[in-house]
């Protein structure tokens, strides 16, 4: 029988990092070994630890649901142990993804906004309808989450904002908020707009409106098990790479 792959992950305790344990004990291509949290919460099938230094052992990969205070600790780990490490937290600033790219030369590095598959596809929809419709059309981006999330807009509405932008002729400022803007519309602009409340799993949709005519892109999750289960299929495929920067359209097309 072939050998489980052995996880070790940070943000146990957290609602992602139970639901990534669950998805894995229902699966039997990998299993959790340990996990990391702060608040060190007992966990029936494997041993959590506050520090991630604590964990003496080895694993074949990192899966880290989180926080962003978390990324020096993970990154240090990475390049100590040698270990893959799969970043699927988000709320990250620019300097904090540099330094992940910056880490990804001396260890192998996975990071993506969302780890959903869906959402992926609708990247690569939205950059199809940027390059034929966004000279002409206004874009704008809803993203819908629980009241619970702590960033806004989310990583997920950044990275198709990126991926819209770099298909325009002309690149586009981004916009967050128009209270208090008393002017028109520009041209160059993507509006970004966040809704919080309640157990909204995440919802994003992508508006091109046009002169009489509207086209709209929609992806829905309906449950967190999308992002889990997108995570340990990351996870397994990191598993013994070279030091590099990784992400979900090399596991797409890899």
């Amino acid at each position: 029988m072939k050998k489980k792959r052995q996880i070790l992950l940070n943000g146990a305790s957290g609602k992602m990092g139970r639901v990534v344990a669950d998805c894995a004990g229902n699966g039997d291509e990998c299993e959790i070994i340990a996990g990391v949290d702060l608040s060190a919460k007992p966990y029936a099938a494997f041993p959590v630890y506050k520090s991630i230094f604590e964990f003496a052992k080895t694993a074949d990969v990192l899966i880290d649901f989180s926080h962003p205070r978390s990324l020096g600790d993970i990154l240090s780990f990475a390049v100590k142990k040698n270990i893959p490490a799969v970043i699927a937290t988000t709320g990250y600033n620019e300097d904090e993804i540099n330094e992940i790219r910056r880490i990804s030369k001396q260890a192998p590095i996975f990071f993506s906004a969302n780890m959903s598959l869906g959402i992926n596809l609708l990247t690569a929809l939205s950059r199809k309808a940027a390059a034929v419709l966004g000279d002409t059309f206004d874009i704008e981006i809803l993203e819908k989450h629980h009241n619970q999330k702590i960033d806004a807009p989310s990583g997920t509405a950044l990275a198709l904002a990126d991926a819209i932008n770099s298909e325009l002729s002309v690149t586009c400022e981004y916009v967050y908020d128009r209270h208090g803007i008393r002017q028109k519309r520009g041209k160059r602009e993507i509006g970004l707009h966040s809704v919080r409340g309640g157990t909204i799993t995440g919802e994003h949709e992508i508006i091109f409106a046009g002169r009489d005519e509207v086209v709209s892109l929609t992806h829905k999750a309906d449950s967190k098990e999308v992002f889990a289960a997108g995570a340990l299929k990351a996870a397994l495929f990191m598993c013994g790479k070279e030091p590099g920067l990784y992400d979900m359209n090399d596991l797409i097309s890899g």
